[in-house]
């Protein structure tokens, strides 16, 4: 089954709901373009990581990719939520850095190379051994902020780089980007996934839905796209990506050929563990070391970027293996049910 992204999508996404007074204020200025909005000291009241402040975060960075029904596209760059948003960026990022270990890049990389000796917190490892088709569609639809939207704040920093950093990133962007073919981008992939699990593949659909831990793993690399002066954490955060992604997406499909979730399912999963074990390599020899010949006294940034990574990763992994150990949903509501396929193949 095959979900033609743009077609999913014909209008722009509608905006969320409130959650509370940042975001609430956030989400009224943009329906009208008038009214308060938050202060510096009110944002600094509210819990860097929680879902008030992700929310109204998440919601001005989607200014800069498909905007919102409603919501005339010069609002984008009107001084009052810019000013907003520079409060919870500083909110945000001062939470990272304080609670990201200081480590050196190569020993940064170096943690991501290493399988852990207990796997129990991991998401992959638990739907490969035991994960359940409604919690694969739960994850699905979680990682949909994501996933449609993949590669998409990684080329930001392309201008921001040159020689061999340049030519490397944009090497694995183009693959990202489906290599010249609209079918086969990243994010058209995993369009197709959705619809194989019976979700919804419109962009940004479960916002309402998604915890304050979701949002938060967007919203970092929103944050370290649009920032020149974050051009070696995003880096960092692009390293941990592909450098964890082909290991993981290899359990990912083994749990999608287990629960016959379907063949676009399997298929995107698959495409990652051979697409990142290459884009691996290229990101570590050429992407850092490149940046780091040119720019050495970026090399704190860079293992930023792989720190903050792994703890917002590590956050979502905590809050979806609690519920789903509990059985019970992660989401406020559990998706419809649907009927389970046949696997199409076992899994050894």
């Amino acid at each position: 089954m095959k979900a033609d992204l743009g077609a999913a999508r014909p209008g722009k996404p509608q905006l969320p709901r409130p959650r509370g007074h940042l975001s609430d204020t956030v989400i009224s200025w943009l329906r009208i373009g008038e009214g308060p909005l938050p202060t510096r000291e009110e944002v600094q009241r509210e819990g860097p990581y929680g879902a008030d402040l992700q929310l109204a975060l998440y919601v001005l960075y989607e200014l800069h990719y498909q905007g919102f029904d409603g919501v005339d596209d010069d609002r984008e760059w009107a001084p009052a939520p810019l000013s907003v948003r520079r409060y919870l960026e500083e909110a945000f990022l001062r939470a990272l850095r304080a609670d990201v270990p200081a480590l050196g890049a190569q020993e940064a990389l170096a943690g991501l190379l290493i399988e852990p000796a207990d796997d129990s917190s991991s998401v992959s490892h638990y739907v490969k051994r035991e994960g359940r088709l409604w919690q694969l569609r739960e994850y699905a639809a979680l990682r949909s902020l994501y996933h449609l939207k993949e590669a998409d704040p990684h080329a930001w920093v392309l201008p921001r780089l040159r020689g061999r950093a340049k030519a490397g990133m944009a090497a694995i962007e183009f693959d990202e980007f489906g290599a010249g073919r609209a079918e086969d981008i990243h994010a058209q992939l995993f369009a197709d996934l959705m619809a194989d699990l019976a979700l919804e593949t419109a962009y940004g659909h479960y916002v309402d839905v998604a915890p304050a831990e979701t949002l938060a793993i967007v919203n970092l690399m929103s944050l370290l796209g649009l920032h020149r002066s974050l051009r070696g954490a995003l880096v960092g955060h692009f390293a941990a990506v592909e450098v964890t992604s082909s290991p993981g997406s290899r359990r990912l499909a083994e749990a999608m050929r287990r629960t016959g979730a379907g063949p676009a399912a399997e298929r995107f999963y698959d495409e990652h563990v051979e697409a990142d074990a290459v884009h691996e390599q290229i990101v570590r020899r050429e992407v850092i070391d490149g940046l780091l010949k040119d720019e050495p006294d970026l090399e704190p940034d860079v293992a930023f970027g792989i720190g903050a990574t792994t703890l917002l990763e590590d956050r979502l992994a905590t809050y979806l293996l609690a519920a789903w150990r509990e059985e019970r949903s992660a989401l406020p509501a559990p998706l419809p049910h649907v009927r389970t396929r046949k696997p199409a193949r076992s899994v050894t």
